[in-house]
């Protein structure tokens, strides 16, 4: 039988591998896929993996900068959320598509 004060306690270091972790999967989603809406998710993604890492040094610190921090970052969040939507959508009436390789074709 497994111990219960085993897994009882979640320090820093969990939220962090987990923040890393998050982090580098938003990483690969950005420099593996072409598809603008997976590009738009992984920075969602990685933007999250901050918010927890800025949430527990907020926990460890005794402080609530982190997560004041996390207020601003969820706005900023949401602003690119609205602008990127915008832009795919954009590209997409255009090319039927929504892959990288028409931003190229945007300057004219």
């Amino acid at each position: 039988m497994l111990e219960t004060s085993m897994f009882s306690e979640i320090g820093l270091n969990h939220y962090l591998v987990l923040s890393a972790l998050l982090f580098t999967i938003g990483m690969a989603g950005i420099l593996l896929r072409r598809n603008l809406i997976v590009v738009l998710m992984s920075i969602e993604l990685m933007l999250n993996a901050v918010n927890i890492s800025f949430v527990a040094f907020s926990k460890y610190n005794m402080n609530s900068e982190g997560q004041v921090m996390v207020f601003f970052v969820m706005t900023i969040a949401a602003a690119e959320a609205a602008v990127g939507l915008a832009i795919i959508v954009s590209i997409f009436k255009r090319f039927k598509e929504v892959n990288i390789r028409f931003f190229e074709h945007l300057k004219g």
